[in-house]
């Protein structure tokens, strides 16, 4: 059987500072429940309300958020994905019923919550997600396509480039929060300077609103 091409992601994710205030904007509230996650395999289910802005932070619970938009949520999907490389992913979604996709994520699993904002920033449209809970306070960038992402615009406000960093995976993040490793990362970061692959096509620097 053959798989089809739509059945892959093709991102670049970049670890963010701080996000520009003007670019908060036309937020998404997700929550997600990982079932699976090893060696880069995952079984997800998201739960989404879109125009919400929950104002996640270091106190956020995901069951408390849960339980205060629940009717909120008007999108929810079980995805199951494949290990990243060089950007690429295998990826498969189907979309649920919201009603059934909260209780799922209210019963079981481990826990990811946080705001997804998107922009349009030079030829591309961005999702920048802002963590909260135990991985507060990590936002990440990424640009999606439908083929692989080369000759990229970056935005000044992206610090380095994480694509294919497991540790920064939704689901590794569900296990192992950046709060407990952020400090490390840090120390890692100033040690290293930042990076940005050079292996997608020239990289070109986008000023930010």
């Amino acid at each position: 059987m053959s798989t089809s091409y739509s059945d892959f992601e093709f991102e670049r994710r970049f670890l963010v500072r701080r996000l520009p205030d003007v670019l908060r904007d036309a937020p998404s509230l997700i929550v997600q429940s990982y079932f699976l996650s090893d060696g880069g395999y995952a079984l997800r289910v998201r739960v989404q309300a879109g125009g919400v802005d929950a104002g996640v932070d270091a106190e956020s619970d995901p069951a408390e958020i849960i339980d205060a938009h629940r009717e909120q949520f008007d999108f929810a999907a079980v995805t199951v994905k494949g290990p990243s490389a060089g950007g690429t992913r295998y990826e498969a979604e189907r979309q649920l019923d919201p009603l059934v996709g909260v209780e799922l994520v209210r019963r079981g699993g481990a826990r990811v919550v946080k705001t997804r904002y998107a922009v349009w920033l030079g030829a591309d449209g961005w999702s920048v997600d802002v963590f909260g809970g135990a991985n507060s306070p990590l936002v990440v960038a990424e640009c999606e396509r439908s083929g692989p992402v080369t000759a990229l615009q970056i935005p000044d406000f992206c610090v380095t480039e994480i694509t294919d960093e497991r540790r920064f995976s939704n689901e590794s993040l569900a296990v192992e929060p950046y709060g407990e490793w952020a400090a490390e990362h840090a120390q890692e970061l100033a040690r290293t300077g930042p990076r940005f692959r050079d292996d997608f096509g020239e990289n070109q620097r986008l000023e930010s609103p």
